[in-house]
């Protein structure tokens, strides 16, 4: 397990990957996280949301995805979707206001992906932004490692 570990850290410098390791869950350094455990990657005007490798962990094999549509908006804090898992049906709330410009429709044959690659083939929507001060809201990656501690350690 270490040495798998250590390659993985080895990979991740050569590849520039900026990686913050808690525990067994990986935290990427530049993305935002909402405290219901949903990432945002800012790109100007532009959010990608998908769900954390916390949750993703705590979910267990996610079998199903239920996307918005294109177009519709979303409210911080509030539900757009849902994610059922072998272990549970978790509300997937926006970590941002705005509106859905993009629904990843490869969760709907493969909802996997959220489990396999939940930072990268396993986004959720994209959002146009309609308040960037929102984003100052967020969590760092800093600050979401250690709510998931105490979260943790609460249960």
């Amino acid at each position: 397990m270490a040495s798998r570990l250590m390659w993985a850290s080895r990979a991740a410098f050569h590849l520039r990957i900026s990686v913050f390791n808690r525990g067994f869950a990986t935290v990427l350094k530049d993305l935002k996280y909402s405290d219901s455990h949903e990432w945002a990657k800012v790109e100007g005007g532009s959010v990608t949301v998908g769900i954390t490798d916390h949750a993703q962990d705590h979910l267990g094999d996610v079998v199903y995805v239920e996307l918005p549509e294109v177009g519709s908006s979303v409210t911080q804090g509030s539900s757009f979707g849902a994610v059922e898992s072998v272990k549970a049906t978790s509300d997937l709330n926006s970590p941002v206001s705005g509106k859905i410009v993009e629904v990843n429709e490869e969760l709907s044959s493969s909802p996997g992906l959220v489990n396999s690659s939940p930072f990268e083939n396993g986004w959720i929507i994209k959002v146009e932004l309609s308040d960037s001060g929102e984003v100052g809201k967020l969590m760092d990656s800093e600050r979401y490692s250690k709510f998931c501690e105490e979260e943790d350690a609460a249960h």
